[in-house]
C-alpha cells in the first residue's frame, strides 16, 4: 500500500483516530478505578469502624438536639402570632413540620448506625471468642498429644496394684509381733472383776444410814376471820321493818 503524503487528510484522520483511542484508555482506566477495577485499598479494621460510628452517633445526637430546639421555637413562634398574624404562624408551622421531618429522619439514621456498631461488636466478640476456644483446643490437643486411653488404664492399673501393695506393707509393720494374747482369757478375767464388785455392793446394802423422816408443816393454830353476811340479809331486815311500821 502507498504510504499517504503528510499533511494529507488520510494522516490527519489517522492521528485523531489515535488520538480519541488514547483518550478512551484514559477514560476507561479512570472508569475502572471508580468501580473497583484498580488497586483494592485496605478496608478499616472493626475497632476502627465503630470508632467512626460512635463519632457519627454524636454528630447525629447533636442534631437531634438542634433540631428539636428549632421545632420549640417555631412552636412558640406560631403560638405568639396565633390569629394576629396568621401568615407568620403558618410559616412557622410549616417550619416546624421540616424540622419533625428532618428529625425522624435523622431519628431513622441514628438507629441504623446504632444497629452497625452494635453487630461490628458482637462479630468482634464472637472472632475473639473463637480465637480463644481455637487456642484452648491448640493447647488440649497439645497435652494429650502423648496420651491415649490404653495407657492411661495401664497407669490406674498400676496405681492401683501399688496402692494394694502398700497396704499389705503397713499391716505387716503394724501386727505386733511376740506378744499374742488370748481374747477369750480376757474376757473371762473380765467377767469374774464384775461378779466380784457385784458382790461387795450387795453387801454392804444393810450397812447405810437410814434418811431421817420428812419432817411435815403443823396446822395453824390461829382462826380464821369469818366471812362476810351476805347483802341480801340486810336487805330483807330493811323490807320487814318498813311492813311493821306501815301497819
Amino acid at each position: 500500500m502507498r504510504p499517504h503524503p503528510p499533511g494529507s487528510q488520510a494522516e490527519v484522520a489517522r492521528s485523531r483516530g489515535e488520538e480519541a483511542g488514547e483518550a478512551r484508555v484514559v477514560e476507561m482506566s479512570g472508569l475502572g478505578r471508580l468501580f473497583g477495577r484498580g488497586k483494592k485499598e485496605k478496608g478499616p479494621t472493626p475497632e476502627e469502624a465503630i470508632q467512626k460510628l460512635k463519632e457519627t452517633e454524636k454528630i447525629l445526637i447533636k442534631k437531634q438536639e438542634f433540631l428539636e430546639q428549632k421545632i420549640q421555637q417555631e412552636l412558640q413562634m406560631a403560638k405568639k402570632h396565633g390569629t394576629k398574624n396568621k401568615r407568620a404562624a403558618l410559616q412557622a408551622l410549616r417550619r416546624k413540620k421540616r424540622f419533625e421531618q428532618q428529625l425522624a429522619q435523622t431519628d431513622g439514621t441514628l438507629s441504623t448506625l446504632e444497629f452497625q456498631r452494635e453487630a461490628i461488636e458482637n462479630a468482634t466478640t464472637n472472632a475473639e471468642v473463637l480465637r480463644t476456644m481455637e487456642l484452648a483446643a491448640q493447647g488440649m490437643k497439645k497435652a494429650y498429644q502423648d496420651m491415649d486411653i490404653d495407657k492411661v488404664d495401664e497407669l490406674m492399673a498400676d496405681i492401683t496394684e501399688q496402692q494394694e501393695v502398700a497396704q499389705q506393707i503397713s499391716d505387716a509393720i503394724s501386727r505386733p509381733v511376740g506378744f499374742d494374747v488370748d481374747e477369750d482369757e480376757l474376757l473371762e478375767e473380765l467377767e469374774k472383776l464384775e461378779q466380784e464388785e457385784l458382790a461387795r455392793e450387795l453387801l454392804h446394802v444393810g450397812d447405810k444410814e437410814e434418811e431421817p423422816p420428812i419432817k411435815l408443816p403443823g396446822v395453824p393454830s390461829t382462826h380464821l376471820p369469818e366471812e362476810p353476811a351476805p347483802k341480801a340479809d340486810e336487805d330483807e331486815e330493811e323490807l320487814k321493818q318498813l311492813a311493821e311500821w306501815v301497819s
